[in-house]
This record gives structure tokens, sequence and C-alpha cells, in this order.
């Protein structure tokens, strides 16, 4: 089947942000003063993967009254990848382009309208007067994206066998498995070399990767 979508995780791979996981999640919690709190909760839930949405509660509620724009500041515009600005509008003659991540809204809907990308689905933070509320917005689950895989393609009009995902850590391992071509970028754990159809630790190899991946595909079709 051809490949008409790419769709990409955001915290390492797209973006690299100062932290233990490169995630905006860190980016904010950090750049709101609050890095002592934000590893300690890091360090506690982490392990529980049934309490994904408390941790996110448990994030939200540390910046409740601080300044959002103040925030935004200091990690606006995003830390990108090498190579993510020269690749993405090759990709884009090509593909549609998206951003599946348990990361932050604030991050991928400006990563989308900076490089012309064309949907995503993202966890974000409630903003109201200017500030933070403590309530988070849940929409992707740390550890189940491969639901929301197929909830994104099914609001975009996507057969996840028409998808390449691109993703560097564990919780992407699901995703990979449930679409036509997974490549593994800067992986963080073997696992990923196993479950993922290629590897790369250089962001402008990925064209020539699926290019090369739906060749193959075809041939053995």
């Amino acid at each position: 089947m051809t490949i008409k979508a790419v769709i990409f995780d955001m915290d390492g791979t797209l973006v690299q942000y100062d932290g233990p996981f490169q995630s905006s999640w860190d980016a904010i919690g950090y750049a709101a003063g609050l890095r002592a709190e934000w590893d300690h909760l890091m360090e506690y839930y982490f392990p529980k993967k049934d309490l994904y949405w408390e941790w996110l509660d448990a994030n939200a509620q540390l910046l409740k009254g601080i300044s959002v724009e103040k925030v935004l500041a200091k990690i606006l515009p995003p830390p990108y990848t090498p190579g993510v600005r020269e690749t993405i509008p090759k990709l884009k003659r090509k593909y549609r382009l998206g951003i599946l991540t348990s990361g932050l809204d604030f991050i991928a809907d400006y990563i989308c309208r900076d490089l012309g990308m064309d949907f995503y689905l993202a966890n974000g933070l409630m903003v109201r007067d200017g500030v933070f509320t403590g309530e988070s917005k849940k929409r992707v689950y740390l550890w189940t994206k491969n639901q929301h895989l197929r909830e994104l393609c099914q609001r975009e009009g996507l057969d996840p066998r028409e998808v390449c995902f691109v993703g560097d850590h564990l919780n992407d391992i699901p995703v990979m498995k449930s679409v036509g071509l997974a490549i593994a970028f800067a992986p963080k754990d073997p696992e990923l070399i196993k479950a993922a159809h290629v590897y790369t630790d250089d962001f402008r190899e990925i064209p020539e990767l699926i290019a090369n991946c739906s060749k193959a595909v075809s041939r053995s079709d």
C-alpha cells in the first residue's frame, strides 16, 4: 500500500528540549522554575503506567497561576532536531505530515504553523486570563499511542497502512507495529530497532528511507 502520510512523534524526534526525555513537558516545567518539583513527579509517576493522567494533572497543578506568555517565551521557538527544517519541506511535496504526541499542544501547534505541517494530536494545559488554570487537556495517553493513532487516522481519512510513523522511545513501539512503515529515529532503546522497519540517527535520511522502503514493499506485493 502506498505511503500517503508521515506522522512524527514530537519530543525527542522533531524537537529536543533539555531534560531526561527531551520533552515539551520538561521544558515547560523547567521554564516555570519548577525543575525540582517536576523531576520529583517524573521519578514517582513514570514507572506507574496506569497513572499517566494523574501525572498530567499533578504537573498542571504545579503551573496554576503562572503566566503563560512568560513561560512560552522561554521555550518557543522550539529547539528543532538538526535536519528538521531542511527535511520537512522535502517530505511535504509528497506526503501529508502530522504529529502524534503525548507532549504539549502549544509546541505541536507552533511546529505545524512554522513548518507547514498538516495536523496534530497532543495533550495540553488549560489557560484563562493569561495564566495556567491548573487543569490539563487529556488527549494522548503516553502508553497507548497506537489507539490514538487509529483515532487520528480516522479523523484525517487515512488508513494506518498508508502511514509512515517516526518515533524514538519505547512508548512508540505499539504505534510502529500499527502502521505501514515504521522508522526509529535516534532510538533510545534497542527494542525500537527491532520493532521498526528501519532506523537512522540522521533526520535528513528520512525521505530516502521512506522512498526505498516503499519500493521494497511494492516489489514484495
